[in-house]
C-alpha cells in the first residue's frame, strides 16, 4: 500500500491509535535501504519511478494545512507518525523536519506524541540520533538477532551490521522502543531465532516493545503470521523479567 501524499490521514494505527501519517520518500514509489519480504509497499524494485523527495518546507506547509483542518473538525491526533513508502531517515532534511513538527505539534495538538518507525540503520548519525532524541516515540526495528539473519528478512540494500546498530540504539539508554515482526516462512521461523533476540533486548533494554505479525499481504509469498498466543508464549521469558510488551496480531 502506496502513500500517494506527503501528509496522509489520520488513520487508524492498531500499535499508535489516531495517527496522523507524514511520508518523507517519493509520493509515487518507494525508497529504502531495505526490502523486507513483508513490507506492504512491495519490492524496491517496483516503485522507482518517482525519485523527488519532499522538502522540509514542503512538509512544513502539508503538515500545518493537515493540523490545521483536523483541528477544525474535531478530529482527535494521537500520534504524528513518520512512516511512509520506505526508510525516513534517508530523507537529508530529517532532522530539520522534525523541528519543524515539533513546533507545529506543539502549536496545534500539544498532547500527540510524535512517532518514527525506522530500521535504525542511519541511527548512528549523530544528526539523525539527536532529531529522533527529540520525537516521543523512536520506534527503532530489530527483526532479527544476526546480520545473516536480517538478510533473510530485511534484505539490506548495502552492507548491513547488526553490530553497529545495536551500538547505535544502546546510546539511547534505554528511551526507545523496540519494534520486531514475527513471522514465519519456509525455511525459518522468527520463535527460532527468539533467544537471539531475547540477548539483544536485554542487552539495549528498550522502554517498550512492540511486537507484531503480518497483517496485509505481503510480497514475498508462503509466509505466516503468528498468533498473539504463540508471541505470548515466545516473549513470556521478557515479560517475567518486566519488560513491556505490546503484542499485536
Amino acid at each position: 500500500m502506496m502513500r500517494e501524499e506527503t501528509v496522509f490521514g489520520p488513520i487508524r494505527s492498531r500499535r499508535l491509535g489516531s495517527s496522523l501519517g507524514i511520508n518523507l520518500l517519493p509520493r509515487n514509489g518507494k525508497l529504502c535501504n531495505f526490502d523486507c519480504i513483508y513490507c506492504e509497499c512491495g519490492w524496491n524494485k517496483d516503485g522507482t519511478g518517482d525519485r523527488l523527495l519532499p522538502t522540509a518546507e514542503d512538509v512544513r506547509r502539508e503538515l500545518s494545512a493537515a493540523l490545521e483542518r483536523c483541528k477544525a473538525d474535531g478530529t482527535p491526533i494521537d500520534s504524528i507518525t513518520f512512516s511512509g513508502d520506505g526508510e525516513p531517515t534517508l530523507n537529508p532534511q530529517f532532522a530539520e523536519i522534525i523541528d519543524i513538527t515539533v513546533a507545529l505539534r506543539d502549536k496545534h495538538y500539544p498532547t500527540a506524541k510524535i512517532s518514527v518507525l525506522s530500521n535504525a540503520t542511519l541511527a548512528w548519525k549523530d544528526s539523525v540520533f539527536e532529531a529522533l532524541r527529540k520525537v516521543d516515540n523512536p520506534i527503532m526495528k530489530i527483526d532479527a538477532p544476526s546480520s545473516e539473519l536480517a538478510a533473510l528478512i530485511n534484505r539490506p540494500v548495502g552492507h548491513y551490521d547488526l553490530e553497529k546498530v545495536i551500538s547505535s540504539l544502546e546510546r539511547f539508554n534505554g528511551d526507545f522502543i523496540l519494534q520486531t515482526m514475527f513471522l514465519k516462512a519456509p525455511g525459518f521461523s522468527s520463535g527460532d531465532w527468539a533467544d537471539g533476540w531475547m540477548d539483544i533486548v536485554r542487552r539495549l533494554r528498550p522502554r517498550e516493545i512492540m511486537v507484531y505479525t503480518i497483517d496485509r499481504e505481503t510480497p514475498e509469498e508462503d509466509l505466516e503470521k503468528y498468533t498473539v498466543e504463540e508471541m505470548e508464549a515466545i516473549t513470556a521469558p521478557l515479560l517475567s523479567e518486566g519488560f513491556s510488551i505490546q503484542i499485536k496480531g
